[in-house]
């Protein structure tokens, strides 16, 4: 198995979308685009595939390999050794799966929108293995500091929220005192109640904040206009 979280460096991109971006939709040049794609390509082993998506802050997922071209979902698994599923982010959180077992691997998008609409729980339900033998790993998004959100985002969460984890998602939203009203959310702890309330709990990430490390990631808040990068996984071939 192997898993990997691309950072800014490294590519050939022109500023805004300096260096390393993996995203065709942003405005880049496509032939820049396509040859960072070609270098990640080499940072894999011979003979793999990625599966890109076209993202849409949804909840649909499929299997990779099988809807052709970038289908537009919001996450995909696969049991298909070589075939590496991949999100793109740049502030969003992706979210990598994969069975104890080393039979079944995933990749999510999840910005708030997506995990408030189950896009996890749609992906761990894709697939086909016992949440209890699923790990995850959170991968760089913008941390709890900088993601401010306004009350009705908060809740939104707080009405979806099981009564078990009322407080606890209450508590992923902390008061932001130069405007009321607005909070300072906790996109790695909503994610991880989410992750435990579908019976997975180990999880690990959710050090690296992409808002804050403007030379290693990409963030769409802080820039407005600039790449992405890619978070995958994918079955070693034999």
């Amino acid at each position: 198995m192997l898993a990997l979280s691309t950072r800014r460096d490294g590519g050939c991109s022109n500023a805004p979308y300096d260096s390393f971006n993996l995203a065709a939709h942003v405005g880049d040049d496509p032939v820049a685009v396509r040859a960072n794609r070609a270098r990640l390509a080499g940072l894999l082993p011979p003979d793999c595939s990625v599966q890109w998506l076209s993202q849409v802050h949804g909840t649909r997922v499929v299997e990779a390999g099988q809807a052709g071209g970038e289908p537009e979902a919001d996450a995909c698994w696969t049991r298909s050794p070589g075939r590496a599923c991949a999100v793109l982010t740049a502030d969003c959180l992706p979210v990598l799966l994969c069975s104890a077992d080393g039979q079944a691997v995933a990749a999510a998008h999840a910005g708030w929108r997506g995990l408030l609409g189950g896009v996890l729980e749609r992906t761990i339900g894709a697939m086909g293995a016992a949440p209890g033998e699923l790990l995850a790993w959170l991968g760089p998004a913008i941390g709890p500091g900088a993601f401010e959100v306004g009350g009705e985002v908060r809740e939104l969460f707080l009405a979806a929220a099981p009564a078990a984890d009322a407080v606890a998602t209450d508590a992923c939203f902390v008061p932001n005192a130069a405007r009321p009203g607005h909070y300072f959310a906790d996109l790695y702890a909503l994610a991880r109640l989410r992750l435990a309330a579908a019976g997975v709990h180990r999880v690990w990430g959710g050090q690296h904040c992409t808002h804050s490390a403007s030379k290693q990631y990409f963030s769409y808040r802080r820039d407005g206009v600039t790449g992405r990068m890619a978070s995958l996984i994918l079955l070693r071939p034999a």
